[in-house]
């Protein structure tokens, strides 16, 4: 079976957003590109900073509340059905919960044809970055850079830190069927 979805996952700065652009040009077909950045730019504004909603620690810490868990279901359910009905997606995401939320996403994409790629970055190369982007809650990416890769299982590993973003794109597509 052809791979239907290709899940990245990495923290915060890790590279991610520039390997999917990368493999959008150096995949065969056209494929659609999701990312958790995505929803969380979409949100109403009230559920930013709230319990409830998607909260940020002084130290970079992410807490998900109830009211940001049942829009990201909706959303994934959405991914998911677009992937069923023939569209070939890339979904850029961080696993706060490490295995846990691999697990989790996995549920959602049952019966797809999943590429599990890890992007990795050093730490203090990742903070580096999150300085250099200035839209980052100071600390998230170096909290991230090891805890969202805990207790995950991956078909392919990349390391941004050491490769440039598109020979980890190709070495991604390389396991796409």
């Amino acid at each position: 079976m052809a791979t239907q979805v290709i899940v990245l996952n990495g923290g915060s700065s890790s590279g991610k957003s520039a390997i999917v652009r990368c493999l959008q040009r150096v995949l065969p077909h056209p494929w659609i590109s999701f990312g958790v950045d995505d929803l969380i730019d979409r949100l109403p504004p009230a559920m930013l900073g709230s319990p409830a909603g998607l909260s940020f620690g002084r130290r970079g810490e992410v807490d998900v509340g109830e009211d940001f868990l049942a829009v990201q279901h909706a959303w994934l359910v959405g991914i998911a059905a677009m992937a069923g009905a023939g569209a070939r997606i890339v979904l850029d995401d961080v696993f706060l919960g490490g295995g846990a939320s691999q697990e989790r996403l996995r549920g959602y994409l049952t019966g797809l044809e999943v590429l599990w790629a890890g992007v990795r970055c050093a730490p203090a190369v990742a903070a580096g970055r999150e300085i250099a982007r200035g839209d980052r809650v100071i600390g998230m990416a170096a909290t991230q850079a090891e805890t969202v890769h805990e207790g995950v299982h991956y078909d392919v590993e990349v390391d941004t830190g050491r490769t440039e973003s598109l020979d980890c794109a190709r070495a991604i597509a390389a396991h796409v069927r």
